[in-house]
């Protein structure tokens, strides 16, 4: 109990609401109020006292501290929720170690031509987009020596995941693509050039929907499956394109698709052979629509995704006609 107490100390409540978007007033000494992140709430109703460490809201009636928040806000249980705050304390130490990793693939990504080659095939051309999204290359062989070399033991990169039990980089013949959350980055995501397993992530939170700072200022949001998908649909101008790194969105991704309510969500999932793809997007849809906000599910040719779409020669009015015919569920 006192790692718990502890843990609140480091993190006040008040600050962590902040940090999650949580606008509020002074009402008095140490004491604010603002709208209940817990339920639609149309009055602020939802105090929090600074000094206590200890929220209340009139409107839904439930209250306490910053663990029982976690636990409301998240779905968790106690256990996890403080997991989930012991993670975010270590956050900072990883996402520098990240960050440091991701400055040396984004160096790499000059220096070998197949990285380059590949992007051009995929169908990645702006040169100022690919720097925009940070995208990296790695080689393999050379990440531990770059690391150690800034100070880093073997051991924080074998807890970050960037080197593997026999001392070899995760990440080896990949294109890198970093995940941000919050101004930290939460992740690496890296999709191999070779014969290798396709995509591979940090054994680390993915973090929420990808760019959403500046996506979730849309009321209408393009959602694809990969990160490629997104890179091919930014570059034709689609700006409002957000990505889950795959199909299954954790329930933070959900619940930033659904707020506000009432957004526009168009579902551009693969067009898989097994429908795999197809039945998500259904699925999905149904789940958004009980939420509140308007699906449409847009339909590709078969066997394609939107980046495979654009590679083969469509063009951002064949795109933006598919979007014009999409149905709503």
């Amino acid at each position: 109990m006192q790692d718990v107490e502890r843990l609140k100390q480091r993190i006040p409540l008040l600050d962590y609401l902040r940090q999650h978007h949580w606008t509020a007033h002074a009402t008095g000494q140490q004491e604010f109020v603002g709208l209940c992140p817990l339920h639609h709430d149309h009055r602020p109703s939802f105090y929090v006292n600074a000094r206590k460490n200890l929220f209340y809201c009139h409107g839904c009636g439930r209250g306490g501290d910053l663990i029982r928040f976690v636990e409301l806000s998240q779905h968790l249980s106690f256990c996890q929720s403080v997991a989930l705050l012991q993670r975010q304390l270590a956050a900072p130490r990883v996402g520098a170690v990240l960050e440091q990793a991701a400055a040396f693939y984004r160096l790499q990504l000059h220096r070998h031509p197949e990285a380059a080659q590949y992007l051009e095939r995929r169908g990645l051309r702006d040169a100022a987009l690919i720097e925009e999204l940070g995208i990296g290359y790695a080689p393999g062989g050379n990440l531990r020596r770059h690391l150690t070399a800034q100070g880093y033991s073997l051991d924080q990169l074998l807890d970050t995941g960037l080197i593997n039990q026999h001392g070899r980089d995760t990440f080896c013949r990949r294109v890198i693509f970093p995940c941000w959350q919050d101004d930290q980055m939460v992740n690496l995501y890296g999709r191999s050039i070779g014969a290798a397993f396709p995509h591979r992530l940090l054994p680390r939170p993915k973090g929420g929907l990808f760019a959403w700072g500046s996506v979730c200022l849309f009321s209408t949001v393009i959602l694809v499956e990969g990160l490629f998908d997104l890179a091919v649909l930014w570059q034709a101008g689609f700006r409002n394109t957000t990505c889950a790194i795959g199909t299954r969105l954790t329930p933070a991704q959900f619940t930033q698709l659904c707020d506000p309510p009432h957004r526009f969500v168009y579902i551009v999932f693969d067009q898989d052979e097994n429908h795999a793809g197809q039945q998500a997007s259904h699925q999905l849809a149904e789940r958004l629509q009980s939420a509140g906000t308007k699906p449409y599910i847009v339909q590709l040719p078969p066997g394609h995704d939107p980046n495979s779409y654009w590679a083969a020669g469509a063009t951002a009015a064949d795109f933006a006609a598919r979007l014009t015919e999409a149905q709503p569920l």
